[in-house]
């Protein structure tokens, strides 16, 4: 896997939690909470994003209900990355985010971190979607051969 910059993003109707993560590292980490007020002001805010962090990819986690079956929050979900991909032709990648808020809840309560859970969340599902693949860092560097 080449070295790519991602963005993840936790869709909410008020909120949505926003993370950045490499694939060289395997790491994801929370960015920002920004309102879901207007299409208008939300895309605005993502194409800032994307001019800032250039990432070859985005993640959405995809809301599903706790037997992995689809509820009204999962076609939100989809209608979102949908929008992500037509509007800025980059891949989108949907990640399973059952269990992400209580996960980022507990996570901020032990860290005391001021950041909103949207984040957070947002950097576990970056996360869970690093784990699933391949470690980028298992390449030999260039030049060497195994």
């Amino acid at each position: 896997m080449p070295d790519e910059t991602l963005l993840a993003f936790d869709y909410g109707t008020q909120f949505i939690g926003v993370a950045v993560g490499n694939t060289l590292t395997g790491h994801a980490r929370p960015l920002e909470v920004f309102a879901n007020s207007t299409r208008e002001a939300r895309f605005a805010r993502i194409e800032q994003l994307l001019g800032e962090w250039q990432p070859s990819r985005l993640v959405v986690g995809l809301a599903l209900d706790a037997d992995g079956g689809e509820q009204p929050m999962t076609a939100l979900c989809r209608r979102f990355a949908n929008q992500l991909q037509g509007r800025y032709g980059l891949p989108v990648e949907l990640v399973d985010e059952r269990g992400t808020s209580l996960a980022a809840q507990s996570e901020m309560g032990a860290a005391g971190r001021g950041l909103r859970v949207d984040a957070v969340a947002a950097a576990i599902i970056l996360q869970s979607y690093f784990d699933a693949r391949p470690p980028a860092m298992s390449r030999p560097p260039p030049g060497e051969q195994r």
